[in-house]
Formats: structure tokens, sequence, C-alpha cells
């Protein structure tokens, strides 16, 4: 299972940090993922990252704002989101999965496991 949590409301160029926990599971094994889903939009991928962190990617629209991190001792993945845009307002969805490939990182077909999502709301 995986458990979400950080999110809020912050004014535009503020910061918020997501976390998400997985439990039951070799955490280390897992590829992790943010995803995003603004109001009326579909679910979009934000950022992922496989085993010690070496091996990231992001979306265009957050790249130089957002930072995923693990913490595999801890089994946590972490968002760190600065300069927030009001675009940015999303319900924000962490994904696991153990066996996915890096090409399917982007579509959400791919993951096994979703966490239940924290609202990020970003006023102007």
């Amino acid at each position: 299972q995986l458990q979400a949590s950080g999110g809020g409301l912050v004014q535009a160029g503020g910061s918020l940090r997501l976390s998400c926990v997985l439990s039951g599971g070799t955490f280390s094994r897992y590829t992790m993922s943010w995803f995003r889903q603004p109001p009326g939009k579909e679910r979009e991928f934000v950022a992922a990252i496989k085993l010690a962190g070496g091996n990231t990617d992001y979306a265009d629209s957050v790249k130089g704002r957002f930072t995923i991190s693990r913490d595999n001792a801890k089994s946590t993945v972490a968002l760190q989101m600065n300069s927030l845009k009001p675009e940015d307002t999303a319900v924000y969805y962490c994904a696991a999965s153990a066996t996915i490939i890096r090409s399917s990182w982007y579509g959400v077909d791919g993951y096994n496991y979703w966490g239940q999502g924290t609202q990020v709301t970003v006023s102007s």
C-alpha cells in the first residue's frame, strides 16, 4: 500500500514537499513515480525514480523546479516542489511498480500500486 501526504495550499513561488510511504513490499525493488491530475484533466506524469536515485526523469513542465528522491531505508519517496505555479494545482498521486520498464514510466497503465492522492493548490 502507498500512503501519500504533504499537500496543501501555497502561494505562487512557494514550496511544498510531498512524501509517500510504501508498506508491505521490498521498497528498493520498486520504481516510484509521482503523477498529478489537474481539475477536469487526465492524470499526467510528473517524475520517476528507480532504485538508489541515479535514474530519474521529470516532465518538462516541472524540470528545474521539482526534485524526486527516495530513502530506501524508510521506504519513502519524496517530491520537493519549488517555485510553484498556479498550473501546478492538482491532486498528486504516488505510484509504484516492481516490473515497469523505463519506456512505460510516463503512462498510468504500467503501475501496480497507487496512493490515495494529496491535494496541492497554488494560489496566484
